[in-house]
């Protein structure tokens, strides 16, 4: 199991890492050495929470594929392993963002005072607007 959170954990089946060729810094390396990582969390085998997973879902955008994985791509650095650690931070902090429920708002109203705050501003700028107009000759 990965720890993301305190509470929240990831079994290590059901991710899948895949090498491939990266494009970018390398020189003739790039050409012949497998750096680029795909990291793949299955999330039928994930083990989330279903409010978690459905949070997850949608902050994965383009990365949550047809079949319900996520698909994480690095291909930044020269090595391997500094791809890989970085495919995987970023998984683990896509993880935590999904893990914290958002704080559902509670709808109030206007207090007294505010309204007529609210009111005199009004009849503030309605009076200092009227105050430019053309003033009669009489």
């Amino acid at each position: 199991m990965i720890q993301v959170t305190r509470t929240l954990a990831i079994d290590e089946r059901a991710l899948q890492e895949t090498f491939i060729r990266a494009s970018g810094p390398g020189g003739q390396n790039v050409n012949k050495v497998e750096t680029a990582v795909q990291l793949r969390l299955s999330l039928d085998h994930a083990g989330l929470p279903p409010p978690v997973r459905a949070r997850l879902e949608r902050l994965a955008g383009r990365r949550l594929t047809l079949d319900g994985d996520i698909l994480i791509s690095a291909q930044q650095h020269r090595t391997q392993e500094r791809n890989r650690a970085e495919a995987m931070a970023a998984l683990i902090e896509l993880i935590r963002r999904a893990g914290v429920a958002p704080i559902r708002r509670v709808p109030t109203k206007p207090s007294h005072g505010s309204k007529l705050r609210r009111l005199e501003q009004k009849a503030h700028r309605g009076r200092l607007k009227r105050g430019r107009g053309k003033s009669d000759p009489e």
